[in-house]
């Protein structure tokens, strides 16, 4: 009964928190907004400058909804790939996604010059870059589910998929090799991650595929509180245990796919979430365990959002340096303050 009342008040503070960090993620910036003028744009308002309109509705908003996507869907997967694998290094890209999204774009940008001509003006269109990211990490997820479908060993699987890691990434050392300054620069500032290009149009798919992915996830709370005790003891309470891992396996997919090909590699956030979850509310309960990691995900990447934005300047940081930034010393002072 005090774990439940202890439970309900973490989860209020924590949805509290959310709705703040959303709303200073919009308000601070190289140019600072009032919270009142945010409210008002929000709730269907005239903000009292046009300027403060303008960077509210089509910049802050999008890369606002944005950083809690990314954040969410990439805790989620993580959350989900620590437990199937019931090892706590395990994040979103284990499964070789990111490393199919990764060589699927540098052969659009680095590799450019070896397409045939009439490629070229494909290539650089902008979604040229978000359909190579897609069709890379889908294709490793066809990979990864017909090796499940084969391999009854679990651990199998996450070997496979970080051979097919170090695999793709002597195929982008190669193309780095053989590649320009002009467009090793491009292909660089896209591994760094960013939340602010997408349209409305990007968003709305993006929003599609992680709350596609969500609800496969949420399904699956029953069977990952199962594994907890390993793949035996889930078989002998009834699971489905090839089922199970095959769902497991393509929500994950979804999530950090669509998360990698719209917004690009983001690191910590798929290993480190999960574990600040477990951390706070003392319990390996996934009914617990998921929606904690769903605000904290959205928390987390809304903060770094506002940190690397270098509120008062108007210098940008790259989003994918400062989640590791801020995340890794969090992780580590936790665990110590855990053994403590």
């Amino acid at each position: 009964m005090i774990n439940k009342k202890r439970n309900i008040i973490l989860f209020s503070v924590l949805g509290i928190a959310l709705l703040f960090m959303f709303f200073l993620d919009i308000s601070l910036g190289s140019v600072t907004i009032p919270f009142k003028e945010v409210y008002t744009s929000l709730m269907g308002g005239q903000a009292s400058k046009s300027t403060w309109e303008y960077i509210i509705i089509n910049y802050r908003l999008p890369k606002a909804i944005t950083a809690m996507l990314v954040g969410v869907g990439l805790s989620i997967s993580g959350l989900l790939m620590q437990t199937l694998f019931r090892n706590p290094l395990a994040g979103p890209d284990v499964l070789g996604l990111s490393s199919g999204a990764i060589l699927a774009v540098a052969i659009v940008i680095l590799g450019a010059g070896l397409l045939p001509s009439f490629l070229n003006t494909i290539l650089v269109s902008p979604y040229a870059i978000v359909l190579a990211s897609t069709l890379g990490s889908v294709s490793v997820l066809m990979l990864v589910l017909l090796v499940a479908q084969r391999l009854r060993n679990t651990m199998a699987i996450l070997i496979v998929g970080l051979m097919f890691g170090s695999f793709t990434s002597a195929i982008v050392g190669v193309l780095t090799y053989f590649s320009s300054a002009e467009q090793l620069q491009k292909f660089t500032f896209w591994s760094l991650g960013s939340l602010g290009n997408l349209s409305w149009t990007s968003i709305a798919v993006l929003s599609v595929c992680v709350g596609f992915g969500l609800l496969l996830s949420a399904s699956s709370i029953k069977p990952l509180n199962a594994l907890l005790l390993g793949e035996n003891y889930a078989k002998s309470m009834g699971l489905n245990y090839k089922k199970a891992r095959l769902i497991i396996i393509f929500a994950t997919s979804i999530l950090a796919g669509s998360v990698t090909a719209f917004a690009g590699p983001i690191a910590f956030i798929g290993l480190a979430v999960p574990h600040i979850a477990k951390l706070t509310f003392q319990t390996s309960n996934h009914s617990v365990l998921y929606w904690s990691t769903f605000f904290y995900g959205g928390i987390i990447m809304l903060f770094c959002d506002i940190a690397s934005q270098l509120p008062g300047l108007e210098t940008t940081l790259p989003i994918n340096a400062i989640t590791s930034i801020i995340g890794a010393p969090v992780v580590v002072y936790l665990l110590m303050r855990k053994k403590t």
